[in-house]
């Protein structure tokens, strides 16, 4: 197989984004798209990608890291321009370079692929990548000779009534002879109005060396989406949503209501699972089978373990264990790590705590920097007072202790194995093992006392 590089031309700001936010970097699912083009050419085995960047570089560079090597278009001045910037890293490469967009996050692996075979296989020195859509309007359109070979590629403004009715168009990706491609570049002129240098113009200069080009056509034009603004960031959104939503339904993932359902690129959910309606999924989230999840439901970043349900709840970057019940309306913060045969109730907040098995935290109560053993019951209300303005302390629960309901745990305070806290308690010393705290005002009833205040 020949070597393979790829280029991605992500150097423009997106000015009709109407955004701050570089527009290759704009999310779609919770992933920037062009994270999506870079991980759908990966099975490609290429030997080099290079990323053209412009507009907000150093970024873009953030964000992709290591994934590639970067070239700066310090004047953004065409297509063919931001590729000949390459041409240090590529140009006395023997193989085949693709040349993609940073804003078309919807082709899929298989497609690069067949694009490359097709370009290698057929001996092209150029190889385009085509669709067919109903309404060309605006699209330059492909036109082939009698033996499927590209003629040329006609600007719609400058096409004929024959060529107008042509519904192949070009997509913009584009597969090269590496070395035919650089001498190409530096023969591409600004002689337009824009006095911009445009890649389609390498096509007229191999064709007039009478070069092969030709063209390979995916049947999925939606799959070749652009995106310039922010309706079509919608729609790519809502096309992506349906494509990973569908593999999750054909894998035996129930979802109720996939319209309604938004599950990002590197969830992965086992069989068995039921996904209710206004579940947003994310991150490296893994889910577990015969996990109910939702409705309206925010997971980020978490392991869910079998048989856990969890209702209208919010939980981010934590581990919840198996056959566990969670919500409704509970949040569960980061590095929270809850174990099997636990019950998490309404209006519950869990931050940055170790919940043992079988604990039950059932409702309007605050655990935050704790370690919970097993079958401890937290009555509602209670409190872990975990920060004193400068610092965050710890609180320990130890296995099978009950905390009665408005307690407060003054952080640092330890509760020792099987002992019981009274209802309203505020502890701020350790409790022994097997004891009682109480720690709360002696009632005093001052009787008649009512009257006198009516007086």
């Amino acid at each position: 197989m020949k070597k393979r590089f790829a280029v991605i031309l992500a150097a423009g700001q997106g000015t009709r984004m109407k955004s701050k936010l570089y527009k290759v970097l704009h999310p779609i699912l919770d992933r920037p798209m062009i994270q999506y083009v870079i991980d759908a050419l990966k099975p490609a085995k290429l030997e080099k990608l290079v990323t053209i960047v412009g507009h907000g570089a150093e970024r873009v560079k953030a964000e992709i890291g290591t994934n590639s090597e970067f070239v700066l278009q310090e004047e953004q001045l065409g297509t063919a321009h931001a590729v000949l910037q390459a041409a240090d890293i590529l140009k006395n490469k023997t193989g085949t370079t693709i040349v993609v967009c940073g804003d078309t996050p919807l082709i899929k692996p298989e497609t690069y692929e067949k694009l490359f075979e097709h370009h290698e296989l057929s001996g092209s020195k150029a190889t385009i990548l085509t669709t067919i859509i109903k309404n060309p309007t605006g699209y330059g359109r492909v036109i082939r000779n009698e033996s499927g070979e590209v003629e040329r590629i006609v600007e719609h403004k400058d096409a004929d009534d024959k060529e107008k009715s042509v519904n192949e168009i070009n997509t913009g990706t584009y597969c090269f002879d590496n070395e035919a491609l650089f001498s190409a570049l530096k023969k591409v002129n600004n002689n337009n109005a824009q006095q911009e240098y445009y890649l389609p113009d390498v096509i007229e200069i191999l064709k007039a060396e009478n070069e092969k080009v030709t063209a390979f056509t995916t049947e999925d034009d939606e799959e070749t989406t652009g995106i310039n603004d922010r309706v079509a960031l919608a729609h790519a959104e809502n096309l992506m949503k349906i494509r990973i939503n569908e593999a999750h339904l054909r894998n035996g993932v129930t979802i109720t209501d996939p319209n309604n359902t938004y599950i990002g690129p590197d969830v992965t959910i086992d069989q068995d699972v039921i996904v209710y309606p206004g579940t947003v999924i994310t991150g490296k989230t893994h889910i577990e089978t015969e996990a109910v999840i939702g409705p309206h439901t925010e997971i980020e970043s978490c392991t869910i373990g079998t048989g856990t349900v969890i209702r209208q709840s919010v939980i981010k970057n934590s581990k919840i264990g198996n056959d566990v019940n969670i919500g409704p309306f509970a949040h569960i913060r980061p590095e929270t790590s809850i174990g099997d045969d636990v019950r998490v109730g309404n209006f519950v907040e869990i931050k940055k705590s170790t919940i043992g098995n079988t604990t039950k935290v059932p409702h309007l109560s605050y655990i935050g920097d704790a370690k919970l053993g097993k079958g401890i019951n937290i009555g509602c209300g209670t409190i872990t007072v975990n920060y004193d303005g400068v610092n965050k302390h710890l609180t320990t629960i130890e296995d099978n202790s009950f905390i009665g309901c408005n307690s407060n745990l003054v952080a640092p305070v330890t509760i020792e194995e099987g002992s019981y806290v009274a209802a309203g308690s505020t502890i701020t010393d350790d409790v022994p093992k097997d004891s009682l705290a109480i720690a709360r005002a002696r009632q005093t009833n001052k009787e008649g006392y009512v009257a006198k205040l009516k007086k």
